[in-house]
């Protein structure tokens, strides 16, 4: 028996089946059910552990159908359509999956039927394992109106009514039952029945396309392993080849002979289809696994999705026989995105603002390319109007200019003297409006020494109406 604390009292939250024989239900108070039994069993409920369990099995199931999803907090929805056939047919199929979870020492009741809502309500309540297509109506008609999923207000209001079983409501007009006990009732009624479908959401979303190779007998050695993930990324890529698409993200699925699955994915910075360099990558994200791949008594079945694709026009090849293009810089940040992880390489984007300080922000190296902003360009042989190292905050200088409001003749900067030979500017830049935070208009100059330096300058505050002693800070240095 399992207990949880409810209003002030132990109480049981679930029962096995020997119990319910003996009358125990959930609800029953444990001093009461102890009175009737003295040797009953009982162990505190964890619904994390429980939670833990149920997203295990999802992960187990992935190997008959990549479409799982959780019903309620102890049950899954498995959307096989299309996929009974490679494993001899849908009771082939439900047998398969009930006798995986039996070995494991977790009973499981499971039901085929044309609607997930059918599929559910046999499997609770019903008998029957497998329900010829379009005939669902049939063995719903004797279940009782628990069956539905009503909440136990609604439950006990039909009960009232003398309406216990499907049966009883299935043929009344709609419009009746809906004016009476809501249009949900006969909106599940018509899911239960097989009259109206609905699509379950997946815990996860189905690849692009994926690939994959059972085995009669499990593998478990390193060169077995890797010549199958080779020959799946090989059939993956022509399949991508054909679509003329790439991929951005590849996965890997390992499923052990006892249930347990494993997945290693790896990202890519463009999309891609070159079998050599999907498979350097995944065995860079092996090796740099914190807790290595174990095969345990061995793999059943490894599958290569791809999660991620996007379109991917044919790569041009020169005359030599060598392909055009410099993606070396790609293939790095690919090999250290997949060592070191996506959240530690990292690269700089532009923002849409005037702001120096929030022109650029950082995005995972691997991430695709956003909306381009449009940035201070200019003419060829002419200086750059942005340096290349800014600092955070900008440094104070001591300056001394001829007037309040122009460039510095001189400025010490970590106690050096600097002689300014050039100057440029003013660029004006004033804070953005919405933002709260009030901060000084600033007139940046980018400025040159006597020894060929150059640095950006700005003076903080307008003269004469914003303050009349505006201070200098150092920003950035050009290369």
């Amino acid at each position: 028996m399992l207990t949880q604390s409810l209003k002030g009292a132990l109480r049981l939250a679930a029962v096995s089946r020997e119990a319910l024989a003996l009358g125990l239900k959930p609800g029953l108070t444990l001093a009461d059910a102890r009175a009737r039994i003295p040797t009953l069993a009982a162990a505190e409920h964890d619904p994390v552990a429980d939670a833990a369990l149920l997203g295990r099995m999802a992960e187990a199931c992935d190997r008959w159908t990549p479409l799982v999803a959780r019903e309620s907090d102890d049950g899954l929805v498995l959307d096989v359509t299309g996929c009974a056939h490679l494993f001899g047919g849908e009771a082939a199929l439900r047998e398969r999956i009930v006798s995986a979870f039996r070995r494991r020492g977790i009973s499981t009741r499971g039901t085929l039927a044309g609607t997930p809502d059918a599929a559910r309500a046999l499997a609770r309540y019903g008998q029957v394992e497998v329900v010829p297509p379009g005939e669902e109506a049939t063995p719903i008609r004797s279940l009782p109106v628990a069956a539905l999923g009503l909440p136990e207000a609604d439950r006990a209001a039909l009960a009232l009514a003398g309406l216990k079983r499907i049966a009883d409501i299935a043929d009344l007009p709609s419009r009746s039952l809906a004016a009476r006990f809501g249009e949900d009732l006969t909106r599940r009624l018509r899911r239960v029945l097989g009259r109206e479908d609905r699509r379950i959401t997946p815990l996860r979303l189905a690849p692009a396309c994926y690939v994959e190779q059972r085995f009669m007998e499990p593998i478990s050695h390193a060169e077995a392993i890797e010549r199958t993930l080779r020959d799946l990324i090989v059939r993956a890529a022509l399949l991508l080849e054909t679509a003329g698409r790439g991929g951005r993200v590849f996965e890997a699925s390992f499923f052990r002979t006892d249930g347990e699955v494993r997945r290693i994915a790896v990202e890519t910075g463009r999309p891609s289809r070159e079998p050599a360099a999907i498979l350097r990558l995944l065995h860079e994200r092996l090796d740099s696994l914190a807790d290595p791949l174990d095969p345990g008594y061995g793999f059943d079945l490894i599958r290569l999705g791809v999660p991620v694709a996007e379109p991917l026009a044919p790569v041009q090849v020169s005359l030599d026989g060598e392909t055009v293009g410099d993606g070396e810089v790609s293939d790095l940040v690919d090999r250290l995105v997949a060592r070191f992880g996506s959240a530690r390489v990292v690269r700089f984007v532009p923002v849409d603002t005037h702001d120096p300080v929030r022109a650029a922000r950082l995005v995972p190296a691997s991430a695709p390319p956003g909306r381009s902003t449009d940035s201070p360009m200019t003419e060829p042989g002419e200086p750059p109007l942005r340096p290349l190292q800014l600092f955070e905050p900008p440094q104070p200088i001591e300056t001394l200019a001829e007037v309040p409001d122009g460039p510095p003749v001189r400025f010490r900067w970590r106690h050096v003297l600097h002689r300014v030979v050039r100057a440029e500017g003013p660029e004006r830049i004033s804070a953005e409006w919405w933002r709260a935070r009030e901060e000084p208009t600033r007139d940046y100059f980018r400025v040159e020494d006597a020894d060929g330096r150059r640095f950006w300058l700005f003076r903080a505050g307008l003269y004469g109406s914003e303050t009349d002693r505006p201070r200098w800070y150092l920003h950035g240095l050009f290369a």
